[in-house]
């Protein structure tokens, strides 16, 4: 007769893919949002205060970073049955599912809307003042929050030509806002998976019983 494939080491194979993969999306996570922190690789605009709100906020260091980490070490120890997960009783391993699934998808919920935020406002930057109010100066605020006219990641004229400092000030803010914003993404849809894994690997524990 055939083994049936729905069976607990099953589970647990899922379990120890999935957590790797968070684990990774985790220290991508950080990673795009350390480099937030450093336009053009510059010290500087961090030790001035010169950082947008949605970077210095660092959602993607404890949210999509060690709130999802700390999520994926419990998916892989559950995978592993490593050291209290040798021998976890069916109620341990529900609670442990519970847990982590929730912490992992609270954190990558938090770091997706705070990307989305960042995204709609734009870049936090130097820009000339004159071409909003007719009077000449250069401050450093959010020149694409209230420019209803023209939506600045669809209209590539506007990136070099209003953020006078950074240089790459869109750029840098647009293309790691949207690797953070995919990354988020990509974790819940990770957790989603885990708790669809979870539920196999209750049935099919269940079921042996």
């Amino acid at each position: 007769m055939l083994s049936s494939p729905c069976t607990p080491a099953s589970s647990g194979t899922c379990s120890r893919i999935l957590g790797l993969s968070l684990g990774t999306a985790a220290l991508f996570a950080a990673g795009a949002n350390m480099a937030l922190l450093f336009p053009n690789w510059n010290v500087t605009y961090l030790l001035r205060g010169l950082i947008g709100k949605h970077a210095m906020l660092g959602t993607g260091l404890w949210g999509g970073g060690l709130m999802v980490l700390t999520a994926a070490i419990l998916i892989s120890l559950m995978g592993w049955r490593y050291g209290c997960f040798s021998k976890s009783g069916l109620c341990r391993s529900v609670l442990t599912a519970l847990l982590s699934s929730g912490l992992a998808l609270l954190g990558a919920l938090i770091c997706f809307v705070t990307s989305g935020a960042a995204l709609k406002d734009g870049p936090f930057c130097m820009f000339d003042t004159s071409s909003f109010n007719q009077t000449q100066a250069w401050k450093y605020g959010y020149p694409f929050k209230d420019l209803h006219s023209r939506n600045y990641l669809y209209d590539r004229l506007l990136w070099n030509s209003v953020c006078l400092e950074p240089s790459t000030a869109v750029v840098w803010h647009v293309s790691l806002f949207s690797a953070l914003l995919c990354i988020s993404l990509l974790q819940l849809l990770l957790v989603v998976a885990h708790v669809i894994n979870s539920l196999l690997g209750l049935f099919c524990s269940l079921c042996e019983k």
